[in-house]
């Protein structure tokens, strides 16, 4: 390699200039943070918000920051035609001279394509700069609505959770119980679900390594999704989590993902939606109160504000209307 004012040209006779070797800063770090449930996430070397990407940043924005980066942008779109409007007096007809505030309203008015016909573009300049305004104004306002349009036609999923999973005793084997709602004033088809366990194991070299682990549910499919479903994990011997107890949850940081999909007829489309539970949330020795009952005609009812209602588990459950949540899911 030659140097050559300050390049390294290679000695073979390439005739490409490589760079020079300069000391390079580390770039500033950027770092994400990512809440799902319980669950929070830290990426280091992204952005939260990719503005190449604006779409996708504004579907995930929350409804209040939605909204705070609409009103900025139209405020910084305004004032940055407002300073053009100011800068050569007399472009707007009716306005003070270098008024930053009458231009402001000017430009407001503009972009809305309003016009209240007080003030107008007076000069050559004027008009080509409100021409470029009200292109901005109808590209803003066509934007706006569809944005707006697609965060409120996402289809949501209600799904009603019980706040904590219970381990009991149930046809003789342990099982690991978890109670999910059809919060909707209707009924859902071809509900599926889905138990994984996020499990943390020590290895023989003394490392640490996480693995998902699929739950098997005695059932993880129904037709019809009116009211309640209780899952069922046995934890037998070909369960991941078998001989589960407090201490033993706690040493594998048994972190449960449940997710849950189901057809919506009245949307004409699939929901979805996850939760996640800590192993402390898991309870042992206890079982789920019954919340679905037969009416004085014989329908089910069920009341969905004791989803989360547990109880000691003192053996075989006292007989109530004769119903039961999966009697009812079958009957209905």
């Amino acid at each position: 390699m030659q140097a050559v004012d300050g390049w390294m040209r290679p000695d073979s006779g390439d005739e490409r200039r490589a760079r020079p070797r300069l000391a390079r800063l580390p770039p500033r770090e950027r770092v994400a943070r990512i809440r799902y449930g319980k669950s929070v996430y830290t990426k280091k070397g992204i952005g939260r918000f990719d503005l190449r990407d604006p779409y996708h940043v504004a579907v995930t924005l929350t409804w209040p920051q939605f909204f705070a980066a609409l009103l900025g942008l139209y405020l910084g779109v305004n004032l940055i035609f407002a300073t053009l409007y100011t800068l050569v007096p007399g472009s707007i007809a009716n306005a003070h001279p270098y008024s930053f505030v009458d231009a402001f309203y000017f430009s407001f008015e503009t972009l809305a394509t309003v016009g209240y016909g007080e003030m107008f573009p007076a000069s050559a300049y004027g008009h080509i700069v409100a021409c470029a305004e009200i292109v901005c104004g109808l590209s803003f306002t066509a934007i706006l609505t569809g944005l707006t349009f697609v965060r409120f036609s996402r289809p949501r999923a209600k799904f009603l959770f019980a706040d904590r999973p219970v381990v009991t005793m149930h046809n003789g084997v342990p099982t690991l119980m978890l109670r999910v709602a059809n919060g909707r004033a209707a009924v859902l088809t071809d509900a599926r679900v889905k138990l994984n366990a996020l499990l943390s194991y020590r290895t023989p070299e003394g490392g640490r390594f996480r693995s998902a682990q699929e739950l098997r549910l005695t059932r993880a499919h129904v037709p019809i999704f009116p009211l309640t479903w209780t899952l069922f994990h046995p934890l037998d011997a070909a369960s991941p989590l078998r001989g589960l107890d407090p201490a033993k949850a706690l040493e594998l940081d048994s972190r449960l993902y449940v997710s849950l999909t189901a057809y919506d007829p009245h949307l004409a489309t699939t929901v979805q939606d996850v939760r996640d539970y800590d192993p402390a949330d898991i309870l042992f020795g206890m079982r789920y109160s019954d919340v679905v009952f037969a009416a004085e005609d014989g329908t089910p009812v069920a009341d969905l504000t004791r989803i989360s209602a547990v109880e000691p588990d003192l053996g075989a459950a006292p007989p109530e209307s004769g119903w039961t949540e999966t009697e009812a899911i079958e009957e209905a």
